[in-house]
């Protein structure tokens, strides 16, 4: 028995605007982010009580989720190609 293959416009639609917004900067945005949070963290740009508390638990925090989400989307737009290609061959193109 064969698998049931689907493909709407909807879900066309859907993986253009994901591949728009992962090709569109996302990625871009992370890096931003993590420069913006080195420069907090550097003790001669801030300093004192919270800037210690952002240095020592928010920021390895943050950066680590924010590496984890990089990682995340360099795989997710590693597979959209191929998602694409599947959902344009169930839904006979276009």
């Amino acid at each position: 028995m064969a698998a049931r293959v689907l493909s709407t416009e909807q879900a066309k639609t859907s993986i253009k605007k994901i591949q728009s917004i992962v090709n569109g900067g996302l990625a871009d945005e992370i890096q931003k982010l993590d420069s913006e949070g080195k420069t907090l963290s550097q003790p001669d740009v801030w300093d004192g009580p919270l800037a210690s508390q952002f240095r020592d638990q928010i920021w390895p925090e943050t950066k680590s989720a924010l590496d984890k989400a990089k990682t995340e989307l360099d795989e997710l737009r590693d597979q959209l190609d191929k998602i694409s290609a599947d959902i344009m061959r169930a839904g006979g193109g276009s």
